[in-house]
């Protein structure tokens, strides 16, 4: 339970409670740069806009794919692209899916509203490379962006989202406005307005997609709480919505499943879990 004068810095604080951590940007990006080398077929770098980030690369199964699964980065809107997450597409990727892994544009360079609608233009752009169903996810500040695209406001067109057929959030952010209150909002420059229009909480959900928040159980005690806020608020909104509390890990290790082709998060993804 949060406290009235709740360390808003500590709460999103991953990093700092992650023993080695500092280590991890390096470890990703040797071990996308490995995945991309392994022989696997990566498109890269295809433009969805004219900004130097408007692109995303897509990773091809074998054979005809069965649709797209899109997996957007993380980074508090702030830091890292698409290239260190390569392989985590691989679980996806042995089930058949094409995967596609958009960058946008990053603060303080961009608003979080923009990122919103970057995304949007990416997932219409990819759509076009890959027929067939779609299913949307993405970690922490990515979680946040795969929400926002099934929301009343969604940039996505009605073509698109008729072939969504689930959303699934890693970890992710749904209420920005206690982002306000924290020194990361120097670099976001987060207002009341923007950050109320950017909280999927606030919103209603456009369609009844499935949707799940995954969370490690782990993490910092705000990520848990917005992720079971997130599906309770859609539980009420004739949306079938679920949390699924991984085990005990942290804001980084939940990812590792969607390296595995076994793993829960990617059989959740996939519409193989049973769930």
């Amino acid at each position: 339970m949060l406290e009235p004068n709740q360390d808003w810095d500590d709460a999103f604080a991953n990093m700092a409670h992650i023993p080695g951590s500092e280590k991890l940007p390096q470890f990703w990006t040797d071990r996308a740069a490995a995945y991309r080398a392994s022989g696997v077929k990566v498109d890269q770098d295809i433009a969805y806009g004219e900004h130097p980030r408007e692109k995303f690369d897509l990773v091809w199964p074998e054979g005809t794919p069965e649709g797209l699964v899109v997996f957007i980065h993380g980074g508090f809107w702030m830091r890292l692209d698409k290239s260190y997450w390569t392989d985590f597409a691989e679980g996806a990727r042995a089930h058949g899916w094409a995967v596609c892994l958009p960058s946008y544009t990053l603060a303080p360079d961009a608003r979080i509203s923009h990122m919103t609608s970057q995304i949007g233009r990416a997932i219409e752009a990819a759509s076009k490379h890959v027929s067939g169903p779609i299913r949307i996810t993405g970690h922490s500040a990515g979680g946040h962006l795969a929400t926002r695209m099934m929301c009343d406001d969604t940039p996505l067109t009605s073509a698109t989202l008729e072939r969504i057929e689930a959303v699934q959030s890693i970890s992710g952010l749904h209420d920005l406005r206690p982002l306000m209150q924290t020194k990361m909002n120097e670099t976001l420059h987060l207002g009341e307005a923007e950050a109320v229009l950017e909280s999927a909480v606030l919103h209603r959900p456009v369609r009844a997609i499935p949707y799940c928040a995954w969370v490690g159980g782990g993490e910092r005690p705000e990520f848990i709480r917005q992720s079971e806020l997130m599906a309770q608020m859609w539980s009420g909104l004739d949306t079938r919505s679920q949390c699924v509390v991984d085990g005990q890990h942290d804001h980084f290790t939940v990812l590792e499943g969607l390296r595995s082709p076994d793993g829960g998060i990617t059989l959740n993804l996939v519409g193989q879990s049973g769930q």
